[in-house]
């Protein structure tokens, strides 16, 4: 394989075609979905097999342990068998255990074409958890590795508790390895299982590993219990390692594995290794993962986290404003993501010039001052003003037309236990009423689609609802304050005539999204505050990016009107 990294669609350098190539093995599937109350449907992770080698091109993932449940089983059949379809079957691999021929077998009667056979990296683990002597666990290795080669089967080895012990019996270690070079295993796994290493000790027992056998290709797996686990990942690359093992958003037992944005990251920065996953579709992998497991990734997550594009203080924002000042390699755009500007107490004018620009909005001075004294003003009292909330803090203080914005004029929602949830829905644009009903599979599904039918008529496009997440504070009042976030997900442009494939300019653009939030008392009400304030924030959006092209003028569009539809 040609070591090029993909990491931006810019011609690859000579040093980056010459620089060695580290490769990723993916266990989000398989170690990931040890993460305490996770546990992936087959469709979830057949399209998250799909995402990790086709969209992201890790070099491998590993989907299953064997013998876990039928659905276990159900889920890697259709994952090999789509792998073998796309020639990808020998990028699949699956736990195994030294149980003579039931993994194997397991394995292929799964489809599968390569085990990651687990052995014991340590004495103890040998002695106390197995009750085996070192020669006799050696030798159910030799009958398992036997028989999968005999049902052709590529054999990988992890050595469980290698990091103990490596460090407490050497011995124990050698013999092992040895054993494996003579069965001709493909790969060696070097497992810190209970991630007890610092980048020190990954550097002196790794190298004392490839030192030892500098033939053999060894792979590194490492967890997080220290917060160690991307360092040891670089350091277990500078001692020699030919792989290294990740999660998306670091999923896994107790404090999880390495997380493959962080270590991806790393090492395009931090070493002259390079591997060859796309970065700019790791931040939509996490959000779809963290949308499958239903584990919320941190905000302040490296790389992947909702804040950590966005600059807060306003000395920051005049810098970038300036120059690029306070801009890293870590460029937002670089994995998917966008640059964003807080706006708070601690915010400045540049802050508000970012936000005004991103959506088209052009203010006087005089103006924008009054604007950004009431964020201050806001801020002190604790309030979040999102750029979302900006149309309406203009309207508010500027004392905007309400013809100008779009309005949810009124909204009806009928739930009962023997009907499905109907919604009657009047939208307010421009001096244009749509009215529209629709029905749905909940109350607030019901509201969406009779939105849409509203929508559309007054050309307005409504985004992708991609999460929803609804807050109420403790104490157990039934009439408490309800927060409700919902994040929508704008798909890039289409092409005009097309139909529903995007174009080709848009083609591997990332979408785009964004957050708003309603408060009410009530749960329904406070989501469809959020969709009020996210129908404003695509109306501006869309001004902003097209000003100079010609609208229909209202007067036009009420003529055109149909009759059935409600006027102001």
């Amino acid at each position: 394989m040609t070591a090029v990294s993909r990491q931006s669609s810019k011609r690859p350098t000579r040093a980056s075609i010459d620089a060695p190539h580290v490769a990723i093995m993916d266990t989000t599937l398989r170690d990931g979905e040890q993460t305490p109350n996770v546990s992936y449907t087959p469709a979830e992770k057949l399209q998250l097999a799909r995402m990790l080698l086709v969209e992201l091109d890790v070099d491998r993932i590993e989907i299953a342990s064997t013998r876990v449940s039928a659905g276990e089983l159900e889920s890697a059949t259709a994952i090999t068998k789509w792998a073998r379809k796309a020639r990808l079957i020998q990028r699949i691999e699956m736990l195994g255990y030294c149980d003579g021929r039931k993994s194997v077998d397991w394995i292929c009667s799964a489809g599968g074409k390569v085990i990651n056979l687990l052995t014991k990296g340590s004495e103890r683990h040998c002695l106390q958890q197995l009750g085996l002597s070192p020669a006799e666990h050696r030798e159910r290795i030799a009958e398992t590795v036997r028989y999968a080669r005999k049902k052709r089967l590529t054999v990988n080895v992890y050595l469980e508790d290698w990091s103990s012990g490596v460090r407490d019996s050497f011995d124990y270690v050698f013999a092992l390895v040895q054993a494996l070079r003579d069965l001709r295993v493909a790969r060696i796994y070097l497992a810190d299982t209970l991630g007890i290493f610092s980048p020190d000790d990954v550097t002196r027992y790794v190298g004392l590993m490839t030192a030892t056998w500098p033939a053999v290709d060894f792979e590194y797996h490492g967890h997080n219990d220290y917060g160690l686990a991307t360092a040891n990942c670089l350091a277990a690359i500078r001692a020699g390692v030919r792989g290294v093992h990740t999660s998306v958003n670091g999923m896994g037992e107790r404090a999880g594995n390495t997380s493959l944005a962080e270590v991806v990251a790393a090492i395009h920065d931090h070493s002259d290794a390079r591997t060859s996953v796309r970065e700019d579709r790791l931040t939509a992998l996490s959000s779809l993962v963290e949308t499958f497991s239903g584990k919320e990734v941190s905000a302040n997550t490296p790389i992947v986290g909702r804040d950590v594009y966005t600059q807060t203080a306003g000395i920051h924002a005049d810098g970038d404003a300036k120059g690029d000042l306070y801009a890293t390699r870590l460029a937002p755009r670089r994995f998917g993501g966008a640059r964003r500007y807080a706006l708070g107490k601690l915010s400045g004018k540049a802050s508000l010039d970012h936000n005004l620009a991103e959506l088209g909005i052009d203010l006087p001075e005089s103006d924008r001052d009054l604007v950004l004294e009431r964020i201050v003003e806001l801020g002190d009292r604790k309030h979040v003003v999102t750029p979302d909330d900006l149309p309406y803090l203009i309207a508010d203080v500027l004392k905007t037309p309400d013809d100008q914005r779009v309005k949810i004029q009124s909204y009806r929602v009928d739930v009962s236990s023997d009907e499905a949830p109907r919604a009657q829905v009047a939208l307010a644009h421009h001096g244009i009423v749509e009215k529209a009903e629709a029905s749905g599979d909940g109350g607030y599904d019901a509201f969406m689609n009779a939105l849409k039918k509203a929508a559309r008529a007054l050309d307005i496009e409504v985004p992708v609802l991609a999460d929803y997440r609804v807050r109420i504070p403790p104490g157990g009042r039934t009439g408490a304050l309800v927060e409700t976030t919902v994040t929508w997900r704008m798909e890039p442009t289409r092409a005009s005539g097309s139909s529903s494939r995007t174009s080709v300019a848009s083609r591997g653009k990332p979408a785009e999204t964004f957050s708003t939030l309603g408060v009410d008392s009530d749960q329904l009400a406070a989501a469809i505050i959020a969709t009020e304030k996210m129908l404003n924030a695509v109306v501006t959006r869309r001004n902003g990016k097209n000003k100079k092209t010609k609208r229909t003028s209202p007067e036009r569009r009420r003529a055109n009107t149909a009759p059935s539809r409600s006027k102001s």
